[in-house]
């Protein structure tokens, strides 16, 4: 079942420098893995992703090269910089402490 888009809207960013954690990828390559990772959950837009990208690139979070692939297409790979490591760090203690908080309203107490 798919996710409700406005819960969505404030974790793009979060979820982009998350997957580029694990390995410099392109576009359609987070596509799917975040799909995968998702059980298909979650699946990026190309009009939500390739934006993101921009402004993270904007901010100096990410880098970006072409590349050839096996099958002889170019693609554009994204990977982090010093700074967008340390972004997505951030942003994840950040996730979680709100998701921990948004879990304790839920739950009707805060530990």
């Amino acid at each position: 079942m798919p996710l409700d888009r406005e819960l969505l809207k404030g974790s793009v960013s979060l979820l982009i420098l998350k997957l580029l954690s694990d390995r410099d990828m392109y576009g359609y390559e987070m596509i799917q893995e975040s799909a995968r990772r998702s059980d298909d959950a979650f699946e990026f837009k190309e009009g939500t992703l390739y934006p993101a990208l921009h402004q993270l690139h904007r901010r100096g979070y990410l880098r970006s090269e072409w590349r050839v692939g096996a099958n002889g297409k170019k693609r554009k790979y994204y990977s982090l910089s010093a700074a967008g490591r340390k972004a997505a760090h951030r942003s994840e203690r950040d996730w979680q402490l709100f998701s921990e908080t948004v879990n304790a309203i839920l739950a009707g107490f805060r530990s």
